[in-house]
């Protein structure tokens, strides 16, 4: 008999509402297991990004309940939350003021690790990235290439090594190439790791590619969880129109060899 895997987030009827009574979350129930990459599709103002930060109260539900490692996110401390639970965003949000060492090293810092055990990962997880310490510890934000900022941000996340990483829409901003070298370093990277990812992405091709499962959502609420294989075979319309989509943009690439 195959043992359940273990949750690691779970939202059990989350609404969520702004203050004026417009609902951008409505009754979401759905567990995350420990270790997968869940990929958070649809367009944009479809709850993506609501349902990212309700998991790191940057958000907090108006009714039902998030949990994280089987607690409420309304029991913890939201601080020791979000120092739980990396964060990777599209436009990094580096401090300009800091080098790379003292962005990276932020929250270790904050944590009260000693220094020589902060140097020590973010050399660590620098490597980890693909930026060699030697040549990026000094470098400030503006000396870097877009990738590089995502790498050092995704350093960042990683830095006091949370079980829990947030990414929403991390490669979204950078040029096809750097794209597609990033995703698949993600993907080794997660292979090495295993953290618990959930990542928000408008990309069909990008949840295929890195996706444990993928979840579809349209206009606050949770169409459909699939693994790629299902998504990929589903004959529910709305599914299929994001497939047909990723097909067609395919086959312009093929027919234009």
């Amino acid at each position: 008999m195959t043992a359940q895997p273990e949750i690691a987030i779970e939202f059990d009827h989350v609404s969520y509402r702004l203050a004026e009574g417009r609902e951008l979350l409505s009754d979401l129930s759905l567990a995350i297991y420990r270790g997968e990459i869940f990929m958070l599709l649809g367009r944009s103002g479809s709850g993506k990004t609501t349902t990212l930060k309700l998991i790191n109260r940057l958000l907090e539900p108006s009714s039902g309940e998030v949990r994280v490692e089987a607690k409420s996110t309304m029991a913890w401390d939201p601080i020791r939350l979000r120092r739980r639970v990396g964060y990777a965003i599209q436009e990094v949000g580096l401090f300009p003021h800091y080098s790379v060492a003292k962005n990276v090293g932020l929250i270790p810092m904050l944590e009260g690790w000693p220094r020589e055990r902060t140097d020590g990962r973010v050399g660590e997880v620098l490597n980890l990235v693909g930026l060699s310490p030697e040549t990026f510890l000094k470098r400030y934000p503006h000396q870097l290439s877009g990738g590089q900022r995502q790498r050092v941000g995704l350093a960042r996340a990683l830095a006091a090594d949370p079980p829990i990483l947030l990414m929403d829409e991390p490669f979204g901003a950078l040029d096809p190439l750097s794209r597609v070298e990033l995703q698949t370093e993600f993907q080794q990277l997660q292979q090495r790791l295993g953290k618990t990812v959930v990542f928000v992405t408008h990309d069909v091709g990008e949840a295929l590619l890195l996706g444990s499962r993928i979840a579809l959502m349209e206009n606050g609420r949770m169409l459909s969880v699939q693994t790629p294989k299902e998504f990929l075979n589903s004959q529910d319309p709305k599914t299929k129109a994001y497939v047909d989509a990723f097909s067609a943009s395919h086959r312009v690439l093929e027919d234009g060899r």
